[in-house]
């Protein structure tokens, strides 16, 4: 999976803290709160999003109405993935990656590993 661009991350985070259908309007008037944006580079990129699998749609009336078609914490596992996929060793990554995480993480990652295993037997 590849990193979503700067206007397109700017557009899943809307969808992602919203948790809700939104319009490509609602996008351009919150985005245009804090910059100047065209409607049409909104629609163009959201259209996009929709082709990469990143949105759905139904529509309503004239609109779409645009929803995530993942979390973030799904889009973040699976950039995750993709980075450990691009190294010849996959352990040597992991634990490298380990090796980054601060005490908390840690811990997080710990209870993850602890529910995975206790998935894996049931």
């Amino acid at each position: 999976m590849r990193r979503l661009g700067e206007l397109e991350a700017e557009i899943m985070d809307r969808f992602w803290r919203w948790q809700r259908p939104a319009t490509v309007r609602e996008i351009v008037d919150d985005i245009n709160r804090h910059r100047d944006i065209a409607y049409t580079t909104v629609t163009t990129v959201t259209s996009i999003l929709f082709h990469k699998g990143h949105l759905t749609r139904t529509r309503e009336g004239r609109v779409w109405l645009y929803r995530a078609s993942a979390t973030r914490e799904a889009y973040a596992a699976a950039l995750m993935e993709d980075g450990l996929g691009a190294s010849e060793d996959r352990t040597a990554a992991l634990a490298r990656f380990v090796e980054n995480l601060d005490a908390d993480e840690l811990d997080a990652l710990r209870a993850a590993l602890r529910e995975a295993e206790r998935r894996s037997e049931g």
